[in-house]
């Protein structure tokens, strides 16, 4: 299978999992803040760090590139997502200023956060399986 496929079936999961999480989320109700992207692209952050670091040159799980390709591009970029936070953060910000700035402000700490515990535990687990194996 060509490198764009398996993208594509990443993308695929990934997507089919937001919109899981969406349409749970809009079953609780209507809500004022949208923290369902929150949720994802936090989520999607942490695992995209435990990844790319599992997977780094020199990583416990060095994999081809199309299986980094499979989660890094297709799961994860399918599963967050930047371009509806995008247009929800312009909305909050033209209806309620605050809503907005806490939106792009909590999604960048959290977002940036995750992918650095992430990173960290990806990293501790290389360390753990080699020192078992090793």
């Amino acid at each position: 299978m060509t490198l764009a496929l398996w993208i594509a079936l990443g993308s695929a999961l990934g997507g089919s999992a937001r919109f899981m999480l969406a349409d749970l989320s809009m079953r609780m109700g209507p809500q004022a803040f949208p923290w369902d992207t929150l949720a994802v692209n936090t989520l999607g952050s942490l695992l995209i760090g435990v990844v790319a670091a599992l997977s780094a040159t020199g990583g416990r799980f060095v994999v081809s590139s199309r299986w980094r390709q499979f989660w890094m591009t297709g799961v994860c970029g399918g599963f967050t997502t930047f371009s509806i936070f995008s247009v929800q953060s312009l909305a909050l910000l033209q209806t309620n200023l605050w809503l907005g700035l806490l939106n792009l402000l909590a999604t960048a700490t959290l977002c940036l956060l995750a992918v650095w515990v992430g990173w960290h535990w990806g990293s501790r687990l290389d360390r753990t399986t080699t020192e078992v194996n090793g």
